[in-house]
């Protein structure tokens, strides 16, 4: 039981938790949308449109192109209050992607000179644009990579994704740590 030279310390308490809870609620708020994933948003952009990523690479790997639109529509429309918008002229903001380089080079070789790792390494340019503004948000290359075993089949596919899967979480977070 709590006697009462302490409730006096109790309810100071509270209200402290109370007052840092305000400030850190108004803090959230003051430069645009704030979800737990960390991502802000601007306030008055409510759609984006994400076209399929444009593949001008010379990979033997096909549907990279979907597979990075796949990932950055996971990431803007489930852990952002954004809404996808297919039409692009309808959209608040538009993010375009062109995925510019495709690289598998040998990272370590045997001695009878036989590649025993390989590295594929995919860059991209992200575009997001504020259609509200005309204001470019964001216009940067990202690249990134990851090391396969060439002798067994089907993991070079592995690394690219893999590869991908890094470069839509960079490119999410750039987009949307700027405010």
């Amino acid at each position: 039981m709590i006697g009462r030279g302490h409730t006096g310390g109790f309810r100071m308490a509270t209200r402290l938790r109370a007052a840092i809870f305000l400030i850190a609620a108004t803090s959230m708020s003051a430069c645009g949308y704030y979800s737990f994933s960390g991502a802000t948003i601007p306030e008055h952009l409510g759609t984006i449109s994400i076209p399929i990523a444009q593949d001008n690479t010379i990979s033997t790997i096909t549907g990279l192109d979907d597979q990075m639109t796949e990932l950055l529509v996971a990431r803007f429309v489930r852990q952002t209050r954004l809404s996808l918008e297919s039409d692009v002229e309808q959209s608040d903001a538009l993010l375009e992607v062109t995925l510019s380089q495709y690289r598998n080079v040998p990272t370590s070789v045997s001695g009878d000179e036989q590649a025993t790792r390989n590295r594929v390494t995919i860059s991209a340019r992200a575009l997001y644009t504020d259609r509200t503004t005309g204001e470019t948000l964001l216009d940067r290359t990202f690249s990134s990579f990851e090391e396969y075993d060439p002798e067994v089949s089907a993991q070079e596919e592995g690394a690219a994704l893999a590869a991908l899967e890094k470069i839509a979480d960079d490119i999410f977070t750039a987009a949307t740590s700027n405010w």
